[in-house]
């Protein structure tokens, strides 16, 4: 058996069914899982102990609207934080809820939503999110699958809520507002049967009605995490309070083999919905380390500002976050004269070759951190050291850039929800890694299964194939549905649908996605994900969708401009008019067509992959239509409802 840089071959795979290949493990694994810290069994040991250690630490920060203007972040210790969770759960103990009544909470991450979630697991409540980006289809439907007791809710997600296609909210026994509701709609609620509460008058109730915990087991349910997926109905992902501390040591261990220790001191900056895996897993580890996490303040177009105010030093997004901090540097380069823009390339590159040749991040080129990146990382809070960027493949492009100019480490990270968030890790530091989401997680065991119509194969040279995952973290069943339990999870292994690379230094690469593969009228097989990803960094690309018919021979796109870059081409070309009408322009199509064929030229696409025909766009893909999933995947059923009057496919 040989040991490879980032990871151990722990079982051949040839000895067995030629159609899996090695099985792989990480190499602080290499024997056996770790043992987890006999304290800690339950993420209510996770946050108790935290307050134990860290009493007068900040934990949780927001920003209040002051004279019609963001103020500066306001903070709660963990002693503070504690006091409210017990009042809380004591109000929930009093209401009748039992071990195992299910939770819900719906909103935008906030310092209640961690309390009320913090609550659940002091009782051994089961915490059920509710899709804060999705609409009340998605509401409506988890209220009912999960049977929801009683809901924690934002107030201006109240409306919603109540309303009377949200037909599943009578289950309700109560609601608990964030801040309070209005009379009109606390008469709503009262006329079918809800009680409602402001958030202090529920605190109120339980400093009144003090009890004793019903603390939880490791075994025992501590979410149902609905994921919405691209199709059909959310699924509903068991995963137990083992599954979760599991994950926060495992991320220990792995921080331990960092020259920078994660500490108290660092602050993360709380914008994915909590409603996901990879916010809850984040903010929970930061709750370990006695660590502070500041909220966004709703607004994610205005993210900057939170960052400049909050200054974090940690910094967690998805792809098309981080492309867009990407694409703001790129487009202030645009602006440079030729001379400081050479001055850029230079240090760029210079300090690119000390990062390939194995230096570390901070000693690669402090001159040229000094002379040009250190404004990069000024834009980002100034504190920044970490950035992580999960929930789909970034580009070797933007990762490279960010890697080299942030003055941070920057690595990804893959996983579901399904897997409690972390399948792999990559490291700081590996300029080899670039590209890749790393080795497999500590608790985590990995191997490659064969997709034969994709032409993909485990045990060729490189192995390519579904990417199946088992060890301590994954999920114990999808809610309510065996038979999709039973077609994910075969021998033990979840099938997570995800087409892998595995590289000779032992990292893992995401290449493909086995169920978004269509194949053209002449036969060809075209990955649409990663068309869209390589098209996608295109400057004047805000967002694209790109669709493919097998009874066609070519592709088409509906595009969202960048703003910016269509007014700057409008202005270049004399056409003055509002943004909306400039992408009814066939001008503006024409141009914006002649742009996605650069970028295929320059990745050498073939025929088949290149785009023929294109929708402009005014709307991204954000909006209220329900496109998304909170992890910024595309609904291409969705899409293709929505768009099918408008595709008229070349021939």
């Amino acid at each position: 058996m040989d040991k490879l840089p980032f990871s151990v071959v722990v079982e051949d795979g040839r000895k067995g069914d030629p159609s899996v290949g090695p099985v792989y493990r990480n190499i602080l694994s290499e024997h056996s899982f770790p043992p987890v810290e006999s304290n800690l069994k339950t993420t209510w040991d996770v946050f108790r102990s935290a307050v134990e250690k860290y009493p007068n630490n900040r934990m949780l920060g927001w920003r209040e609207l002051v004279n019609n203007k963001w103020g500066p972040y306001v903070w709660k210790t963990y002693e503070t934080v504690y006091q409210e969770v017990l009042h809380v759960a004591y109000a929930m103990r009093a209401s009748g809820l039992q071990p195992g009544c299910k939770i819900g909470i719906y909103g935008s991450n906030c310092p209640q939503w961690i309390v009320a979630m913090e609550a659940c697991n002091a009782q051994s409540l089961i915490c059920v999110p509710l899709y804060d980006t999705l609409g009340a289809g998605a509401v409506n439907f988890i209220l009912e699958h999960a049977e929801v007791d009683i809901a924690f809710v934002q107030d201006k997600k109240v409306k919603q809520l109540l309303d009377p296609d949200c037909t599943h909210t009578r289950r309700l026994k109560a609601i608990v507002c964030f801040t309070s509701m209005e009379n009109k709609e606390k008469e709503m609620a009262d006329s079918i049967g809800i009680k409602t509460f402001s958030w202090n008058d529920f605190l109120d109730m339980g400093s009144k009605h003090p009890s004793e915990l019903q603390t939880p087991e490791p075994y025992d349910i501590c979410t149902i995490m609905y994921t919405s997926g691209t199709n059909g109905d959310p699924k509903g992902v068991i995963l137990t309070h083992e599954n979760t501390t599991t994950n926060i040591y495992g991320v220990d261990l792995l921080m331990e083999q960092f020259e920078d220790k994660m500490t108290e001191d660092d602050v993360y900056l709380s914008f994915l919905p909590l409603a996901h895996i990879l916010d809850r897993v984040i903010e929970e580890y930061f709750f370990r380390k006695g660590a502070s996490v500041g909220f966004f303040h709703g607004d994610i177009n205005a993210l900057r500002d939170d960052m400049m105010e909050l200054k974090p030093t940690f910094l967690a997004g998805v792809p098309r976050v981080l492309e867009r901090i990407y694409e703001g540097v790129m487009e202030g380069l645009e602006e440079l004269n030729p001379r400081r823009r050479k001055i850029f390339d230079i240090l760029y590159n210079y300090k690119l070759k000390w990062l390939k040749a194995g230096y570390k991040q901070k000693y690669a080129s402090p001159f040229a951190d000094m002379l040009a990146f250190r404004k990069i990382k000024n834009k980002l809070g100034g504190r920044i050291r970490l950035i992580v960027s999960g929930g789909a493949p970034l580009s070797h492009e933007v990762e490279e850039f960010l890697r080299v100019t942030s003055c941070a480490f920057v690595l990804q990270a893959y996983g579901l929800t399904e897997t409690s968030g972390l399948a792999t890790f990559a490291f700081p530091d590996q300029m080899c890694l670039v590209g890749t989401v790393g080795s497999p997680f500590v608790y985590a065991e990995l191997r490659l299964e064969e997709v034969p119509e994709m032409g993909y194969d485990p045990l060729a040279n490189p192995p390519r194939g579904e990417i199946c995952i088992r060890g301590k973290a994954p999920f114990a069943g999808y809610y309510k549905n065996p038979e999709l339990t039973n077609e994910v999870m075969i021998d033990g292994w979840f099938h997570t649908g995800d087409i892998g690379e595995m590289l000779p230094n032992g990292v893992l690469k995401i290449i493909d996605r086995k169920k978004h593969l269509i194949k053209l009228s002449q036969g060809e097989y075209v990955a649409l994900e990663h068309l869209e990803k390589l098209y996608g960094i295109t400057p004047i690309i805000e967002d694209i969708w790109v669709y493919g018919d097998s009874f066609k021979q070519s592709l088409v796109a509906v595009v969202v401009p960048s703003r910016e870059y269509a007014e700057r081409w409008a202005h270049k070309n004399g056409h003055k008019t509002t943004f909306s009408e400039l992408c009814k322009l066939t001008q503006l199509q024409d141009y914006v067509l002649q742009e996605l064929k650069s970028t295929a030229e320059r990745n050498k696409l073939r025929g088949f992959q290149r785009i023929k025909g294109v929708i402009i766009e005014a709307e991204t893909f954000e909006g209220e239509k329900g496109f998304l999933t909170p992890t910024m995947k595309k609904k291409r059923e969705r899409l293709l409802d929505y768009y099918k009057v408008q595709i008229q496919t070349p021939n």
